[in-house]
């Protein structure tokens, strides 16, 4: 038997994090512009199963529609509530609901800036770099290299899994940097500034000290800012899909904020 959440019916066969999770879809109804939701036939046995289907412009349009996918959907929540300086690090549930609409919103925005056209075109080495960078940003958002990698082995992600995501990252902070405003390599100068006037988790130590890391800190605040914005303004523009089974699926629904 499935279980009633509003107009939406989910599974039994969902995973019972992500079916408790569900629910923030309700959220993003009213964040996306349009949400179909569409019934679909349950395997018996999925090794993993796409849970969101999303089109846009950007994208191709419907001929080229994109996947959010269970376990990694569940991985990306699981970043957001370790980069979350209210949730507890003992908490019992690994993730809440503003997890996983944080964690949709933005693979969503990473995925149509990902698409877009960098002028230049980067190169591999671009991309192997910012990759690179992405990782360690990421990394320390979440409480370092072994909270990202237990965070993947929970969910089942793999190492290629991750470098995907990275990539995507990459791909989309070259597109901001490049084609919106320069926020990859800020000088020595503005640095100073940020360490003086912003709030920022190095406040006990000397600038000096810990310069490195407050130039990643701040690269990945500006990104992570740069890409919400960028969903604000991108969210009319896409259609996304609840793929869940039952019978009864509503018609498409269509809210405003």
């Amino acid at each position: 038997m499935s279980r009633p959440i509003f107009r939406f019916w989910f599974p039994k066969a969902c995973g019972r994090k992500l079916r408790r999770q569900l629910a923030v879809f309700n959220f993003v109804v009213f964040t996306a512009g349009k949400v179909v939701s569409a019934g679909a036939e349950t395997p018996q046995s999925p090794v993993d199963r796409a849970v969101i289907r999303f089109v846009a412009p950007d994208l191709g349009g419907a001929p080229t529609p994109e996947f959010i996918f269970e376990r990694e959907l569940a991985f990306e929540s699981r970043l957001q509530a370790l980069a979350d300086p209210d949730q507890p690090k003992d908490a019992v549930r690994p993730y809440l609901d503003r997890h996983v609409r944080a964690a949709v919103e933005r693979h969503i925005a990473e995925s149509l800036l990902a698409n877009l056209r960098v002028d230049p075109a980067p190169s591999d080495a671009d991309l192997d770099r910012q990759a690179e960078s992405a990782r360690r940003i990421l990394s320390d958002r979440v409480g370092g290299d072994l909270a990202l990698s237990n965070a993947a082995r929970q969910e089942g992600i793999t190492e290629r899994e991750v470098t995907v995501l990275l990539r995507r990252q990459a791909r989309a902070g070259l597109y901001l940097d490049r084609m919106v405003a320069p926020m990859l390599a800020p000088t020595r100068t503005e640095l100073r500034q940020v360490y003086a006037v912003e709030r920022h988790p190095f406040t006990q130590s000397a600038f000096e000290e810990v310069e490195p890391l407050l130039k990643r800190w701040w690269i990945g605040h500006r990104l992570a800012d740069a890409v919400e914005q960028y969903y604000s303004n991108a969210r009319q523009r896409v259609v996304i899909t609840l793929l869940v089974a039952g019978g009864d699926a509503p018609g498409t629904l269509e809210h405003s904020r």
